[in-house]
């Protein structure tokens, strides 16, 4: 992997969980990042664990909010110079159960995060810098977006919207903007707690690889597809899955 030093990246939803672990794996490789959340203090935190100011700056925001992604680019301009990296990470997922009895506000706010938020971001990025400049983009789907996902089955239709938006976003911007996606599977962090909490030997059995991922898998992937070793790649979306779905187990 080459080294990213003299990038910058905004990594969005990067308090904790797998934004951090790319965020850090990004920093590990000499990139200056701009991490997001909603919360200031955790924020504050991930970036003493980073390293401090000289290589990570906290915005704090909602990732829909127009006026933190406006503010996230120009304090990353002003702070590094550049906007060479995007990271489109943060997600939710508010409710539970049949995608028939999901609220109309709950679902527009699933929407409005995990696909309208990711649009936006990239439409800042281009006009700030990887318009003139540059850059690559990768956004964070799931598996939900590939296959049925019961219990979370509207997060799983705003990821499929994601893996669309993903190609046509790819097709738009190349060839100086690369844009591509991950699809993890279950991850042991806090967002995922609720699907293998209490029974992780249980929820692992299915998978191949015999054990849920963690962050640094999904990192891995993303900066892959941030580099120049992916120089000749855009509009995919990479599965990181621990195989779970070449064999059919839920």
């Amino acid at each position: 992997m080459d080294s990213f030093k003299d990038r910058v990246a905004i990594v969005t939803g990067a308090s904790r969980g797998i934004g951090f672990g790319i965020a850090k794996d990004l920093v590990d490789r000499g990139a200056k990042v701009c991490i997001t959340a909603r919360k200031p203090d955790p924020l504050a935190e991930a970036v003493r664990e980073l390293g401090g100011a000289a290589v990570a700056l906290a915005v704090p925001g909602k990732a829909d909010d127009p006026a933190h992604q406006e503010e996230a680019v120009r304090r990353t301009l002003e702070t590094f110079g550049s906007v060479d990296l995007l990271v489109n990470n943060t997600g939710i997922n508010p409710v539970y159960g049949s995608l028939l009895d999901v609220e109309q506000e709950a679902a527009a706010k699933i929407f409005a995060v995990n696909v309208l938020a990711p649009l936006g971001w990239v439409r800042r990025a281009r006009d700030a810098w990887m318009g003139e400049h540059g850059g690559a983009v990768v956004n964070v789907a799931s598996i939900a977006g590939l296959r049925t996902s019961p219990g979370i089955g509207m997060y799983g239709v705003s990821k499929a919207a994601l893996i669309r938006l993903t190609l046509e976003l790819a097709g738009e911007l190349g060839p100086d903007i690369r844009v591509n996606a991950v699809a993890p599977a279950v991850v042991k962090t806090k967002f995922a707690t609720a699907l293998y909490e209490g029974r992780e030997d249980e929820v692992a059995e299915p998978y191949p690889m015999k054990r849920l991922g963690v962050p640094e898998d999904v990192a891995g992937a993303v900066t892959f597809l941030l580099s120049e070793q992916a120089s000749w790649i855009t509009g995919q979306t990479i599965v990181v899955d621990g195989g779970i779905t070449i064999g059919g187990g839920l």
